[in-house]
């Protein structure tokens, strides 16, 4: 790819020069191929020589996915980018790719929940130990640090909870005890937060969020240096097999055209939101970074320039109660997963038995939204204030 020369996200996702080779196509074709052959074997030999920058075999590049790597790593201010066929695909090789048997971890305890448990039991077999510690606490992250530690693993925001880690303090501790740093940075996407240029090691996504932003997708990258990355391609990734399929880079290079465009106005609804909620009497806590009221948000404003729409807060309305909120609720649909243009509302347990409700503020007019929040407080008697 070209080099564009502009800090502009909004420039990098959607210009491209003209593509003679393609027929001057607006949009990168889709290589459906599982092989590419060479003229000679002597070409077939010195590509075999060089696999990590050769297109030979779909398992390892393809021009499809490659075109959307070589954008993702631009965006993210990274040298080389893998995609991978799940965000959990994505965090698994990276993390192996930063650790042996008999090596520790220290991961932050609000992590993805599926990563913790890679980390805390399925590494376990391998004699591999981690220690899960708050990451609001530089501290505790320091206390935790053991001869054999490796891998610092990081999630800032985290997303029940959305407590931040000092980029910057915890990058410094790693490479002063030789140990490598992963952050999965998706709440923020690589629109709001760059944390390679804190000194991060590696950049994780689930790309099925926002980069997809429509919830028709299923992928995850990482991006890093081009030496941590040829080392990962050589290893995880060509040996796990997890790729990206073709047809779906295809799908995600449209969904990141827009990424820039849809992040800006999921955040102008997300606070818009978390404002009215911040209002209401029966709320305990709200856990949003971009609201003053958080006891991070100095730290959210020296890492991030903007904050996703995804945030939790804390009610004293007994758990069975605030169900019943839920499915009264029109316009929030309930699911898991967030990112796209709907939204979304989730109540997970919490280990102390507090009430904590997680949404997603999608792209719908946000009065209406609030307006939806308020009939169904109504609907279970909390008695909203008026909003709008």
């Amino acid at each position: 790819m070209h080099a564009l020369h502009t800090n502009s996200s909004e420039t990098l996702v959607t210009h491209d020069l003209h593509d003679e080779r393609h027929y001057g196509a607006v949009t990168h074709p889709i290589y459906q191929n599982s092989l590419f052959t060479f003229e000679t074997h002597e070409q077939l030999e010195e590509a075999l020589a060089f696999e990590v920058s050769h297109i030979i075999y779909t398992r390892g590049n393809n021009p499809t996915v490659q075109a959307l790597e070589e954008r993702l790593a631009l965006l993210e201010g990274g040298e080389q980018a893998r995609c991978f066929a799940s965000g959990m695909a994505a965090i698994t090789a990276a993390i192996l790719s930063t650790i042996q048997a008999g090596d520790h971890i220290i991961c932050v305890d609000g992590s993805y929940g599926p990563a913790k448990r890679l980390m805390e039991q399925y590494l376990s077999k391998f004699q591999v130990e981690t220690t899960f510690v708050d990451g609001k606490d530089m501290m505790q992250i320091q206390n935790a640090v053991q001869p054999n530690t490796r891998l610092i693993y990081l999630e800032s925001p985290t997303s029940i909870l959305f407590e931040l880690q000092d980029l910057k303090q915890c990058a410094a501790l790693a490479k002063k005890i030789g140990a490598k740093t992963i952050i999965d940075g998706t709440w923020a996407s690589p629109i709001f937060q760059k944390p390679l240029s804190f000194g991060i090691d590696f950049v994780v996504h689930s790309m099925t969020k926002y980069i997809s932003g429509h919830s028709d997708l299923i992928g995850g990258v990482v991006i890093g240096s081009k030496q941590n990355m040829d080392q990962l391609f050589r290893e995880e990734f060509q040996l796990f097999g997890g790729i990206l399929h073709p047809q779906s880079a295809n799908l995600f290079m449209r969904g990141l055209r827009t990424l820039p465009l849809r992040l800006h106005k999921l955040q102008e609804n997300g606070l818009k939101v978390a404002h009215y909620l911040e209002n209401q009497s029966f709320i305990i806590k709200m856990n949003h970074p971009g609201l003053q009221s958080h006891p991070q948000h100095e730290l959210y404003h020296s890492q991030m320039t903007g904050s996703g729409s995804l945030f939790s807060f804390e009610t004293h309305i007994p758990k069975e109660r605030m169900r019943s909120w839920s499915n009264q609720l029109k316009y929030f649909r309930k699911g898991i997963s967030w990112g796209g243009f709907e939204s979304l509302v989730y109540i997970p347990n919490q280990p102390d038995n507090r009430v904590i409700v997680r949404l997603y503020v999608g792209l719908e007019e946000p009065d209406d939204l609030i307006r939806d929040l308020e009939q169904a407080f109504a609907a279970i008697e909390a008695h909203p204030q008026r909003a709008i």
